[in-house]
């Protein structure tokens, strides 16, 4: 195993390996930074290029760009609220405040870093389970799904103090939205208005780009003035702030590349579920809980920890059991079959160097793409200082062209703009953007898995008698008791709210 994981290195640093890594990373970062354009679209595009290529060289070159997708997308997500993918979503919650503030550069900084370490983690992760994993991934039945998806639901409860019922309502018409379209059990069709366009539901990106970057351009127009709100780059704004804070905050970006780790392991729950449940953690964990929304560079690191871990967490399924670990991995999959690589024993047994060599891949990747970026971010960072009049609608062309590209139907932009009126009602009335989203990614997993679960075990006896489901249902118990106990034991012994001015977060 050791020989196999500096075997595996040196196949990495071999010419023209390293190469085709550079040039993946670079095209990965430039196609993460499009809004829309996410990692199996990014694996998608690039899959023809591969097949002129070795083995070797067309698995780093795919892989690379992959690994790095959601890392230029944090870029958008923080300097202009615009999410390059569904999995940078909850990066806009915090990213674009400190944007607001002159802060941009430290966001990314700290966004770049957490998703470089987090990366790391999550390569290592995959090298020191794959020999022991295989009877946990072929334990989880749509129970355990069920639960996980619900312990993210619970999360609610960590983004809905400051304005509760205003919260709860939020969430609540997000889960209403997740139920539009096409049931996928009994193929029930709701709330489509006979629209066959909404038979697919209401898709993540279209409505993230609505909620976040349509409604923000809209209420910069309307403000006038700069995204950067006194019109400077604050110095504390600096990238290399960004990226000690990280390294202070180690113990949260561990906990948060767990969460991403595991979320990744679990075929079917993606990225989406991944950061937002390490963001409801770092909501729960804070210490400045009352400004989470509002510019914590918690709320920045916390998800992009979590959104890279999560690679090595899929890539945990798809080479042991050829189970993608997500959409991007079944394209990879895909791939790995046509370059004459196939996933389970042939990978872990008679290629075991070239097993080892995806964990470097991994690695070295995120942080040559947190390098890159870092170069860059000081130019980038000056577009916050541009007049909205200038810089909106740009950026609103860029979004649409964004909704559009992710399944390239004029319904996406049509969404985007209809939600976009939704979100820029709920920031000015003060109702939560982000338990909106939270709601709208887990509903239909929640149902799904409720559905099927009730079916299989003929009742919700599988609560109890099913042990790793009873494990992650008294967790979810505790976490809704978390913030009552918190309050009744506070330090002042007080039972008081937090603020209620939580504009961004909404």
């Amino acid at each position: 195993m050791v020989d196999a994981l500096f075997a595996g290195l040196m196949i990495v640093l071999s010419w023209p390996t390293i190469a085709y890594m550079i040039v993946g990373v670079i095209i990965g970062l430039f196609l993460g930074v499009l809004p829309g354009i996410g990692g199996p679209v990014i694996l998608a595009l690039l899959l023809p290029f591969a097949f002129t290529m070795g083995k070797v060289e067309a698995l780093t070159f795919l892989l690379s760009a992959h690994a790095v997708g959601v890392t230029g997308g944090s870029v958008t997500a923080i300097l202009f609220g615009v999410p390059g993918t569904g999995t940078n979503a909850a990066t806009v919650l915090d990213g674009y405040p400190l944007a607001r503030k002159g802060e941009a550069g430290r966001a990314i900084g700290a966004a770049l870093a957490a998703s470089a370490v987090g990366g790391v983690i999550g390569a290592f992760t995959l090298a020191a389970l794959i020999p022991v994993l295989r009877p946990l991934v072929l334990s989880f039945s749509p129970a355990e799904f069920l639960m996980l998806s619900v312990m993210g639901l619970t999360f609610l409860t960590a983004l809905s103090e400051g304005n509760s019922l205003k919260a709860a309502i939020s969430g609540l018409l997000g889960l209403l939205f997740s139920f539009v379209g096409e049931e996928t059990i009994m193929g029930t069709k709701r709330f489509t208005f006979g629209q066959m366009y909404l038979w697919d539901g209401v898709k993540l990106v279209p409505a993230v780009v609505g909620l976040f970057a349509v409604a923000e351009m809209v209420a910069l127009l309307a403000e006038g003035g700069a995204i950067a709100r006194n019109g400077s780059i604050s110095w504390r704004g600096g990238p290399v702030s960004g990226i000690l804070e990280v390294f202070k905050k180690w113990f949260l970006v561990l906990r948060c590349s767990i969460i991403g780790i595991v979320v990744g392991i679990v075929p079917g729950l993606g990225g989406d579920v991944a950061c937002f449940l390490a963001y409801g953690h770092g909501a729960q964990t804070t210490r400045e809980k009352e400004k989470f929304g509002e510019g914590n560079i918690d709320g920045v690191i916390a998800p992009e920890s979590a959104n890279n871990a999560k690679e090595g967490g899929a890539l945990v399924p798809t080479i042991g059991f050829g189970i993608p670990g997500s959409a991007g991995m079944a394209v990879l999959l895909g791939a790995l079959m046509m370059i004459g690589l196939t996933p389970g024993k042939e990978l872990l047994q008679s290629n075991l160097d070239i097993t080892f060599s995806l964990v470097w891949m991994v690695a070295l990747a995120n942080i040559l793409a947190a390098l890159f970026m870092l170069i860059v971010t000081p130019s980038l960072a000056k577009l916050t200082v541009i007049d909205g009049s200038i810089l909106a609608p740009g950026v609103l062309v860029v979004a649409f062209i964004g909704a559009y590209l992710s399944s390239e139907s004029l319904g996406d932009v049509l969404c985007a703009l209809l939600i976009g009126m939704l979100g820029y009602g709920m920031k000015r009335y003060g109702y939560s953007r982000a338990t909106f989203v939270l709601g709208l990614v887990l509903g239909k997993i929640v149902e799904q898995n409720l559905f099927l679960s009730l079916r299989i075990y003929e009742g919700p006896g599988f609560l109890i008698s099913r042990r790793i489901t009873f494990v992650l249902f008294v967790l979810c118990i505790l976490i809704l008791l978390f913030p009552l106990f918190r309050r009744r034991f506070s330090p002042d012994g007080t039972n008081k709210n937090h603020s209620e001015g939580n504009d961004n977060l909404r």
